[in-house]
């Protein structure tokens, strides 16, 4: 495990380390960490200490660079917490053939999710990133058309604090936004987002004309939830059900080396974030995807 600066790390490491852990997540254990995160975020930095003695007492190995973990597992968690660090750090982990999972946000800017992707390509190594929400077990059965039919619009919502070394979305509001393209499916067309000091709302309107909206909460009672709506019914979804679904994806991943959510799906998540980012410094201009994708891209 990478990164000791997230509640992630211990609640993965809990799971994962059971004694008589369940089938789907049996024969996997963290045992070696490397503590260091975020170098200059306090509400990362100031976590660190206090995670990496819960580690220790996990049973877990502490090691003072990626390096050394690299020569001791098999598979990686990178967990830092601060996005910018990511690219950097997977790609010691690619060049060392290991499979990893990169916890959220999988960057700090669309321009290093496109570069982590075009390198794990490169260097043939399995990789994936994803909230935990997106496996949220309702979630799951809505975006797979088995509980309400055919999709035809959604609407999710969740904490979007700000953290001011990353994009507005890409802190935290990217849990909802991940829900939301997780009930919708791929194809975001353009999306226009109306920020306020407490609130954001984003529109994104799909290339099949269906609409698909996040509110991102800053004021007043933080949450997770949504609505979708489908040609069989209407259903409360993209709510939190726990990390262990999550774990649950990675075991398998590590077990198969086939990536439960494929690059071109999270490369338009963020995409849909930065095409947000850039209509609220437009105050609230429809902004197209391909738009963010070929400025990154250059």
């Amino acid at each position: 495990m990478i990164g000791l600066d997230t509640s992630h790390s211990v609640a993965f490491t809990k799971l994962l380390n059971e004694k008589e852990p369940k089938e789907d997540i049996a024969g996997f254990a963290v045992t070696h960490a490397y503590p260091q995160g975020s170098r200059d975020i306090e509400s990362s930095t100031s976590r660190i200490p206090k995670y990496t003695a819960e580690m220790k007492s996990l049973g877990v190995e502490i090691v003072d660079s990626i390096e050394a973990l690299l020569d001791k597992v098999d598979y990686v968690l990178l967990e830092t917490n601060d996005g910018r660090l990511h690219l950097e750090q997977a790609l010691q982990v690619f060049k060392a053939k290991k499979p990893v999972f990169i916890d959220k946000p999988m960057a700090a800017s669309l321009k290093d999710v496109l570069a982590m992707f075009s390198a794990a390509e490169t260097y043939q190594v399995p990789v994936f990133s994803a909230s935990s929400l997106r496996f949220s077990p309702v979630t799951q059965e809505v975006a797979s058309g088995n509980k309400i039919g055919k999709v035809l619009g959604a609407s999710t919502f969740s904490p979007a604090k700000l953290e001011k070394t990353h994009p507005d979305l890409f802190w935290y509001g990217i849990h909802g936004v991940e829900a939301l393209c997780t009930l919708m499916g791929t194809g975001c067309k353009q999306v226009r987002r109306l920020y306020r000091e407490g609130v954001d709302v984003v529109v994104g309107e799909w290339e099949d004309g269906r609409i698909g909206t996040f509110r991102g909460i800053r004021d007043g009672k933080q949450t997770y939830g949504g609505t979708a709506f489908g040609t069989d019914g209407v259903i409360e979804a993209g709510g939190y059900e726990g990390y262990r679904p999550l774990v649950v994806e990675i075991a398998k991943f590590f077990r198969t080396g086939i990536p439960p959510v494929s690059a071109a799906e999270t490369i338009e998540i963020f995409a849909f974030m930065a095409a947000a980012e850039e209509s609220k410094r437009r105050n609230g201009a429809m902004v197209s995807l391909k738009e963010v994708l070929d400025t990154s891209k250059k």
